[in-house]
């Protein structure tokens, strides 16, 4: 009997809590959906100005669903642990998205969601500080990642907005920075982490966009109001929580490498929803952008 119930379990489907069954729908998620929030920003900044856009968009996920994790009974995140999500919130949510959201006022969002794949360039750099310097394969592929966002600069998307290519830069850095810091640190567990995140992340921007002189709009549109919902669930909730399982149980390569493929399916939205033009400039730095990411992930593998 025991044998016949090995066999039947063997033959059975994998459970949906396998990280063999999970990291593929993680990614999946992350690939699509993230890559379809540059155009939800888009549309969303038709009514919301950018920072209180982006504090709206994660005190409402933070506060659903630190609530719904708290009456399924688990336990509040400790001190420790909420300094450390409020610092890593700060940097990836605070100001890399925050930072998207204010840069896509003056560029497209398939160009942001292009900029924003130099992220792994920067990580491999911030692995130096933790003793991760990296090797001659790695070098070449940060030269060559560089070199593309150069020829992006050059193009006249972002050469004429210099404000929003710097702000989409150190959106990059700093969400490079949060992920690279927050690897071995006490976090919250869970899910829990996403929620500790946003909210902490959620009062730093509105803080920031009423000290800017930002403020609600009185009468928003339907349209941007939905695009604000499905950044508050689909974007928020869900893509960050899979961000953060495949962070925890997948090499950093991995849980990076949708950097390289948001690009692509952000600037195919914004060209068939919202009739965004991409030069030859543009589409030349992002191969190459995506060429240095390629390589350095697959040197990374290597080593």
């Amino acid at each position: 009997m025991s044998d016949l119930s090995t066999c039947a379990a063997a033959e059975s489907p994998r459970s949906l809590a396998d990280p063999r069954v999970l990291i593929p729908l993680a990614l999946f998620a992350l690939f699509v959906i993230w890559g379809s929030t540059y155009l939800g920003i888009h549309f969303a900044l038709e009514s919301y100005p950018p920072f209180l856009l982006a504090g709206v968009r994660f005190l409402c996920a933070g506060v659903v669903m630190y609530g719904f994790l708290r009456l399924r009974g688990m336990a509040a995140p400790t001190l420790p642990q909420w300094r450390n999500a409020a610092f890593t919130g700060l940097l990836l949510l605070g100001m890399g998205n925050g930072l998207v959201c204010f840069a896509e006022e003056r560029v497209s969002s398939g160009i942001a969601a292009v900029s924003v794949a130099s992220m792994p360039l920067f990580a491999a750099l911030f692995s130096g500080m933790y003793g991760q310097w990296p090797n001659r394969r790695e070098t070449i592929g940060l030269a060559i990642g560089f070199a593309g966002v150069i020829v992006l600069n050059l193009g006249s998307s972002l050469s004429g907005s210099p404000v929003g290519a710097v702000a989409l830069l150190v959106a990059a850095a700093c969400w490079a920075f949060g992920s690279v810091w927050s690897r071995g640190r006490d976090m919250p567990p869970g899910p829990m982490n996403t929620a500790a995140q946003m909210l902490c992340a959620s009062v730093a921007l509105l803080l920031v966009g009423y000290a800017s002189g930002e403020h609600l709009p009185a009468h928003p549109t339907l349209h941007a109001t939905l695009a604000l919902a499905y950044l508050a669930v689909f974007g928020s909730i869900i893509a960050f929580s899979a961000y953060l399982y495949v962070l925890k149980h997948a090499r950093p390569a991995l849980a990076t490498s949708y950097a390289y493929v948001n690009p692509p399916v952000a600037v195919l939205f914004g060209v068939l929803l919202a009739g965004e033009h991409v030069g030859p400039y543009d589409l030349a730095g992002m191969a190459i952008i995506l060429v240095g990411v390629v390589a350095i992930t697959l040197a990374k593998q290597k080593r």
